[in-house]
């Protein structure tokens, strides 16, 4: 499986691709930054993401793309930088067919160290170590978009068995 995920964000939005099955070896396929400016425009700015995300969607061609579920902060002016970022990043999927799963930071931070309260620093080390990276990935935007993505790889096959087990159990129920 092919998960592309993204940590929205206006000022630094992290882009991580991940390859790989539950139970086996992922692997990091690509991870980095896009970068707007604080002092362009906002339509610039969003164009700009769209632009960048939509040319990883086309080049990395991924199963589904994850995306981090925008959350309330004290900072409002924060959470709309982040929540128009992240809306980006879902319209570019569905536009490539793309199917979108989003996960809170607290899931990614449990499914990747066990502690859904994990600091940044552990997340990055934790996915250096399950991606067999040589240093952590930086800035940490793109250490939180490749755990992202092995959030959506791991949680996304259970969500997979779950619905199979139930069209499953429907089939030999004879309702259908």
């Amino acid at each position: 499986m092919r998960v592309l995920g993204v940590d929205p964000g206006l000022t630094r939005c992290g882009l991580g691709m991940v390859s790989g099955d539950p139970g086996r070896r992922l692997s990091a396929v690509a991870y980095g930054v896009i970068r707007t400016p604080a002092t362009d425009d906002i339509t610039d700015r969003l164009l700009a993401l769209d632009q960048q995300i939509s040319a990883w969607i086309v080049e990395h061609r991924p199963e589904l793309v994850a995306v981090e579920r925008v959350f309330s902060q004290h900072n409002v002016r924060t959470v709309m930088g982040t929540a128009q970022a992240s809306a980006v990043a879902i319209t570019a999927a569905a536009r490539a067919g793309v199917p979108v799963a989003l996960h809170t930071p607290s899931e990614v931070k449990a499914a990747v160290t066990g502690n859904g309260r994990a600091e940044k620093a552990q997340v990055g080390a934790m996915v250096t170590r399950l991606l067999g990276l040589a240093a952590p990935p930086t800035p940490a935007d793109t250490a939180d978009a490749l755990a992202l993505a092995i959030c959506a790889v791991w949680r996304g096959s259970a969500l997979r068995r779950l619905e199979q087990s139930r069209v499953a159990h429907v089939k030999v129920g004879g309702v259908r």
